[in-house]
């Protein structure tokens, strides 16, 4: 079965740093679109970036623009996000996601989310 599994958040003060990984299993990794997205508090869940199956294209968010950096590596099923200058305001819950075609239904996979927490 399809499986998301993020791992990196924590606690870190205005202007760190963290980097953020999501191992995926259960689909063809490399062929798929891969995104993160976070929701913070009394928030709807919002889209941070996304990137092609083969890095071809990465769409940011306005508000990370400059900051954050997704990439991914196909040989380990992985999606990364590095986040840097890190705000009070980017404090949420992380979640990876992909959209996969199994058959003919595709599904909306999430992770179970890392918490970031920006805090001085």
């Amino acid at each position: 079965q399809v499986q998301l599994v993020e791992s990196g958040g924590g606690l870190v003060q205005p202007g760190g740093s963290l980097r953020l990984s999501c191992l995926a299993s259960g689909f063809t990794f490399s062929a798929y679109l891969m995104s993160w997205y976070r929701q913070a508090p009394g928030k709807e869940r919002e889209e941070v970036a996304h990137i092609t199956s083969a890095s071809d294209y990465i769409r940011y968010a306005e508000s990370v623009k400059g900051r954050f950096t997704i990439s991914r590596d196909n040989a380990k099923n992985t999606v990364y996000l590095q986040m840097n200058s890190l705000k009070p305001e980017d404090t949420a819950v992380y979640y990876c996601h992909a959209l996969v075609q199994i058959d003919e239904a595709v599904t909306s996979y999430y992770g179970q989310g890392t918490q970031v927490t920006v805090s001085s």
